[in-house]
């Protein structure tokens, strides 16, 4: 359905860390990375899409955060979530809402939401049960 979600940063270097860190806790791979054009992606191990990007706005115009906008990037695992939220802010993110089961949403859904550095709004989350 997705082929890929590109999240507009204006400070690409300090971008460009902040997801690099998250993306690794999440097992995700660069599949490129371009500091001149700026931009960079990553995807996940084998596949060929979706793909996750950052960079400049192509109008050359300022990135800009928007309420009500988010990008949920699915973990493997509730350990993947705590991991990936602990990186984001150790990497100058900020907490939109600690790691935890939001059962409001589903019985086994675990989330952690936090913003990029840029104000981005990201959640990471893991839909598996309990058990694992």
């Amino acid at each position: 359905m997705i082929s890929h979600v590109f999240v507009g940063v204006n400070d690409f270097d300090r971008a460009f860390r902040f997801y690099s860190a998250v993306m690794r806790e999440l097992g995700h791979k660069l599949k490129f990375c371009e500091p001149d054009k700026p931009w960079a992606g990553w995807m996940a191990e084998g596949m060929p899409r979706p793909l996750f990007l950052i960079g400049r706005p192509y109008d050359g115009n300022p990135a800009e955060h928007g309420n009500g906008q988010m990008v949920a990037l699915l973990a493997a695992d509730r350990r993947s979530v705590d991991n990936a939220y602990a990186s984001a802010l150790a990497n100058s993110g900020s907490c939109e809402g600690p790691p935890g089961l939001r059962p409001h949403y589903r019985p086994d859904y675990y989330g952690a939401y936090f913003r990029d550095p840029e104000g981005n709004k990201i959640c990471v989350c893991c839909h598996a049960p309990v058990t694992q």
